[in-house]
C-alpha cells in the first residue's frame, strides 16, 4: 500500500548515489544501478545478449519467438511491448501530447517532436562518414549512405530498374500501372506522389511558404527558393564544357549547349519548326491547337503558359516585385523594368537599318519598319481596310461603330 500511494504523492525516496536519479521503489533503483556497474545479470539463451533487468530480457525474447502480446482493440494490430502499443493508440485517438514551443505544432510522439524541433534549430546530428554531409534524421542518413555503397536492393519486376529506397520503387511502379492516387480537389489533376500534389495545390491557394532571408521574396517550392538564392550569392554551378560559361540552373545550361551542338531534335508536325527542348515544342504547339491549360481562379482568364498566368495574377494581388533603383517605380514584369530603365539611361539599342532611327524596345522598331516595308497587318473586319498599327485600326473602327472611346 505504501509503495502504491507514491503513485499519487509522487514521492521518490530511493536516490541513486551515482547520478542522483530518484525512484519510488527500491527494486527500480537496484535495476537502475546496473547501468553504472555494467552488471547485466539476465542473459538470453538464444543469442547470449545480456540485460540489466528481467523485463528487458522478456522484451528481447520476443524477437526470437515473434510473440506479440499487446494488441490494439481498435484495429487488431499487435506489438511486442506495451510502450509501442501506447504510441500506436494515438493514431486512433488523435491525441497529440507533444507540442513545439517555437511554432505550436503538436505531435503524437516525442521522437517526432524532437525531429521537428531541428527544423527550427538547424541541428543535423547524423553525419555521413564518407562525405561529411549531415542530416536531422538517422533514417535520412541511412538512405543517403546507399549512394556511396551503390546498394539498390529494390528492383522493379516490370523493367528491372533498381532503387535504393522502397518508396522510390513504389513511385516508379506507377509509371507502369498509370496509377495516380493523389487527386487535386480543385482541378481534377492527379499525381503519382503526395509531394507533387502539395506543390501543385499552392497554385490554387497562392501559398508561398519558402522565404528568402536576404530579400523577403517567397516561393511555393523549395527548389525555386534555392535557385533564387543564387542571385544573391552569385553561384552558378552549371558550367558549359565547350566555352566555360556558367548558369544558375541546369535547364539554362541544356538550352545553351544547343548553341554549340546545333541540335534541334524536337520538330513541330504542324509547321516543321524545330526546337532543342521538348518543353519549348510543347509550348509552341499551343499556337496551333489554341490550348490554354492555365486558368486564373480570380477571373477565369486562360493562358497557354504558366509564366503568363503568374504575371497575370499580379494584377489581382498588385504584386510588383521589380523595382527601379533610380526612381522607385515598380513593375509586374522584369521586361517592363528593363524598358523603363532606358528612360533614365537614354539607351536606344534597337536601330532601324533603313533610316537609322533607334528605339528603346524591339516592338517599337518592328512597328516603325512598316513605314518602309508598307506592311499593314491589322485589317478592319467591316470594310477590309488595313493599318500598320493596331491603335490606328481601333481609331478607324469608330467610323463603323459610332463609339468614341475615352
Amino acid at each position: 500500500l505504501i509503495t502504491h500511494q507514491r503513485v499519487h504523492t509522487g514521492e521518490k525516496p530511493h536516490r541513486c548515489p551515482q547520478c542522483g536519479k530518484r525512484f519510488s521503489q527500491k527494486s527500480a533503483l537496484v535495476t537502475h544501478q546496473r547501468i553504472h556497474t555494467r552488471d547485466k545479470m539476465y542473459k538470453c539463451r538464444r543469442c547470449g545478449k545480456s540485460f540489466t533487468g528481467n523485463s528487458n530480457l522478456t522484451k528481447h525474447r520476443t524477437i526470437h519467438t515473434g510473440e506479440r502480446l499487446y494488441q490494439c482493440l481498435a484495429c487488431g494490430k499487435s506489438f511486442r511491448d506495451s510502450s509501442n502499443l501506447t504510441k500506436h493508440r494515438t493514431i486512433h485517438t488523435g491525441e497529440r501530447l507533444y507540442q513545439c514551443l517555437a511554432c505550436g505544432k503538436s505531435f503524437n510522439r516525442k521522437s517526432n517532436l524532437v525531429t521537428h524541433g531541428r527544423t527550427h534549430t538547424g541541428e543535423k546530428p547524423h553525419t555521413c562518414r564518407d562525405c561529411g554531409k549531415s542530416f536531422s534524421q538517422r533514417s535520412s542518413l541511412v538512405k543517403h549512405g546507399k549512394i556511396h555503397t551503390g546498394e539498390r536492393p529494390y528492383t522493379c519486376r516490370e523493367c528491372g530498374k533498381s532503387f535504393n529506397q522502397n518508396i522510390n520503387l513504389i513511385t516508379h511502379q506507377r509509371t507502369h500501372t498509370g496509377e495516380r492516387p493523389y487527386p487535386c480537389a480543385c482541378c481534377e489533376k492527379s499525381f503519382t506522389v503526395r509531394s507533387a500534389l502539395r506543390s501543385h495545390q499552392r497554385l490554387h491557394t497562392g501559398e508561398k511558404p519558402h522565404v528568402c532571408l536576404d530579400c523577403g521574396k517567397s516561393f511555393s517550392q523549395r527548389p525555386a527558393l534555392r535557385t533564387h538564392q543564387r542571385t544573391h550569392t552569385g553561384e552558378k554551378p552549371f558550367q558549359c564544357l565547350h566555352c566555360g560559361k556558367s548558369f544558375t540552373v541546369r535547364s539554362s545550361l541544356v538550352t545553351h549547349q544547343a548553341v554549340h551542338t546545333g541540335k534541334k531534335s524536337h520538330t513541330c508536325l504542324a509547321c516543321g519548326k524545330t526546337f532543342s527542348q521538348s518543353s519549348s515544342l510543347t509550348k509552341h504547339e499551343r499556337v496551333h491547337t489554341g490550348e490554354r491549360p492555365f486558368t486564373c481562379l480570380e477571373c477565369g482568364k486562360q493562358f497557354s503558359q504558366r509564366s503568363s498566368l503568374i504575371i497575370h495574377r499580379r494584377m489581382h494581388t498588385d504584386d510588383r516585385p521589380y523595382r527601379c533603383a533610380e526612381c522607385g517605380k515598380a513593375f509586374v514584369q522584369r521586361s517592363n523594368l528593363v524598358t523603363h530603365q532606358k528612360s533614365h539611361s537614354g539607351e536606344r539599342p534597337h536601330a532601324c537599318p533603313d533610316c537609322g532611327k533607334s528605339f528603346k524596345v524591339r516592338s517599337a522598331l518592328v512597328t516603325h519598319r512598316r513605314i518602309h516595308t508598307g506592311e499593314k497587318p491589322h485589317a478592319c473586319p467591316d470594310c477590309g481596310k488595313t493599318f500598320g498599327r493596331r491603335s490606328a485600326l481601333t481609331t478607324h473602327q469608330v467610323i463603323h461603330t459610332g463609339e468614341r472611346p475615352h
